[in-house]
């Protein structure tokens, strides 16, 4: 498959997204029984079908593969490079097919940010259903995906498409790292600041944009946030004091704060109100624009969750709200949090806010909120 770059179409407007050259044929979110990470399969189901996976002799080239629910696979090229392999695909997050493009594009190509690497190329991976969508449509999903591999300095190299029942469009992402620069989700030690790249809410704001409820101005805000690439990765696994990185995705902050509390075997505190979420997040919850989502992630893990008392059902249907292209979760030496939060400041993530810490060795490792 070729690519092609630019940003085309970045003029749009959310309604002209819905309307131009698309009048015979039906909004992108309405082929899909879901949208964006909000798709992935539920926690504890995900960790009953990898449970039934046959074993394997592990090669010790195999740095990183299925042990831990990491974001990639690693693999030793040689002394110096490793080769970071992700993919990362879904359901329509947005009406607007180029916009949908860049989201699913940025949101691959985080798993290799997450892991310390520099993305190299990509391959698309596309499921359409040809007979209901236009090849006008198609091309501008593939369009907005290419304009952020460019953004990223890498070409489509090639990819696999096929004719299916709902739109499916993201990436195989391939990048390097050194080895000893390779950050794993299993790193995080007793005592760590942990540092989040980007505010929450994009599940909600998603669901208030299928329900049409969501205005042009936080239309705008979410795509900004959902198409900002996480490239302050490679430059925080640089850092010795960083020990462990992830990124916030489907399984929402909770979901992936606990990957990193078991990674560790440890127990994780974080400070609720410190939390970054976009504004008029909570007032679409107040709207009932919750995520089925959500809730799945909370039946899955919310047994290995403290909450305070009296915390609200909105607020842990926040805590646990799919993130698609979400922000890097970063757990680091205390005397680091400055160095850290200015690298992302420098990389234009305004947000970045230390939101908990990492605390002691625990049998079973929870996620508390105070």
């Amino acid at each position: 498959m070729g690519s092609s770059g630019g940003d085309k179409g970045m003029g749009m407007t959310l309604e002209d997204a819905t309307t131009t050259g698309a009048a015979a044929e039906p909004r992108l979110m309405s082929l899909g029984h879901g949208g964006g990470c909000g798709c992935k399969i539920a926690p504890a189901v995900l960790s009953e079908l990898l449970a039934k996976m046959p074993g394997f002799p592990v090669p010790p080239e195999l740095l990183v593969g299925t042990a831990h629910s990491d974001d990639a696979a690693v693999w030793r090229l040689n002394e110096s490079q490793a080769l970071v392999a992700t993919t990362d695909f879904f359901l329509p997050v947005v009406d607007d097919p180029f916009d949908f493009g860049r989201i699913a594009a940025t949101n691959a190509l985080s798993d290799v940010y997450a892991m310390g690497g520099r993305p190299i190329l990509a391959l698309a991976i596309v499921g359409m259903p040809v007979g209901r969508l236009s090849l006008a449509t198609i091309a501008r999903i593939l369009e907005g995906g290419a304009s952020v591999c460019a953004a990223a300095g890498i070409p489509v190299a090639g990819g696999h498409s096929i004719d299916s029942a709902e739109p499916i469009y993201g990436l195989v992402a391939l990048g390097l790292v050194h080895p000893d620069r390779v950050r794993r989700n299993t790193g995080a030690r007793p005592g760590d600041a942990l540092v989040l790249g980007k505010p929450l809410g994009t599940g909600v704001m998603s669901g208030a944009l299928k329900k049409g409820l969501l205005g042009e101005a936080a239309y705008r805000l979410m795509l900004d946030t959902t198409t900002r690439l996480n490239t302050p990765g490679p430059d925080l696994a640089a850092m010795e004091a960083v020990h462990a990185l992830t990124d916030v995705t489907g399984f929402g902050l909770a979901g992936h704060a606990l990957e990193l509390a078991r990674g560790a075997g440890c127990g994780i505190m974080i400070d609720w109100a410190r939390v970054p979420v976009m504004a008029g997040v909570r007032e679409l919850l107040a709207q009932g624009c919750a995520t089925g989502a959500s809730g799945r992630n909370w039946a899955s893990y919310g047994t290995s969750v403290a909450l305070p008392e009296g915390f609200a059902e909105t607020e842990r249907a926040l805590l646990t709200d799919p993130q698609t292209s979400g922000g890097l979760l970063v757990s680091c030496a205390p005397a680091a949090v400055e160095e850290v939060l200015g690298l992302f400041a420098a990389q234009g993530f305004a947000h970045a806010t230390v939101i908990g810490e990492v605390g002691g060795p625990e049998p079973a490792p929870r996620l508390a909120l105070r």
